[in-house]
């Protein structure tokens, strides 16, 4: 019985081990994709969504869109993709919040596009692969905070699009360290998953 114990451990120790150096991994990738900025000029500018209050954009939100329209008027992607659907008990899409303020920042209706159904990061990529497609515009730059760059990176791959990553600097998740690192811990988690399960396109 002590031999056998003994040797369930030495197997478990030996799985922890595994998942641990996996795990370390992926958050040491998440990190090194979250210092990136691969911004290039591109077919178009997705900018990912977060929450709106009233029709007015969360501090997260404006951050994201505030470095999608400076992209914009830097000529880095004529198409400007705004993502986001509605959150529940919500009047309005995070979507069409995003365009209402690219328009006061200058940016022309002809050259903003809504995506507004997608809940999830996965729904808003899967949505941008299927506007682009039949927009025959095959690469992207995405913008989000810097821990979403990795997942974003994959997905967008993974869903046939040529992707660029380009985080804001200013969300102000940024200096709050308690909530980056709660945020980064979980990319550790869902990028490797979104790598491992999502299939190509």
């Amino acid at each position: 019985m002590a031999r056998a114990g003994r040797r369930l451990w030495r197997i478990f120790a030996s799985v922890l081990l595994t998942v641990m150096v996996f795990w370390a991994g992926w958050m040491g990738a998440v990190l090194v994709w979250s210092a990136m900025d691969e911004a290039q000029p591109a077919g178009s500018i997705v900018v990912l969504g977060a929450a709106q209050y009233d029709g007015r954009p969360s501090p997260v939100l404006r951050a994201r869109l505030d470095h999608g329209i400076d992209l914009w008027k830097q000529g880095m992607g004529k198409l400007l993709v705004l993502t986001g659907g509605k959150g529940y008990g919500d009047t309005t899409s995070e979507a069409a919040v995003g365009g209402i303020y690219a328009r006061k920042h200058g940016v022309p209706d002809s050259s903003i596009v809504l995506e507004n159904k997608g809940r999830t990061t996965r729904e808003s990529m899967l949505a941008v692969s299927a506007i682009l497609s039949t927009r025959r515009i095959t690469s992207a730059i995405l913008v989000s905070d810097p821990f979403h760059m990795l997942r974003l990176s994959i997905l967008g791959n993974r869903f046939g699009i040529t992707t660029y990553t380009s985080p804001t600097r200013t969300s102000p998740i940024s200096p709050n360290r308690e909530k980056r690192w709660r945020y980064m811990i979980g990319e550790s988690v869902k990028a490797p998953l979104a790598f491992l399960f999502e299939r190509k396109l």
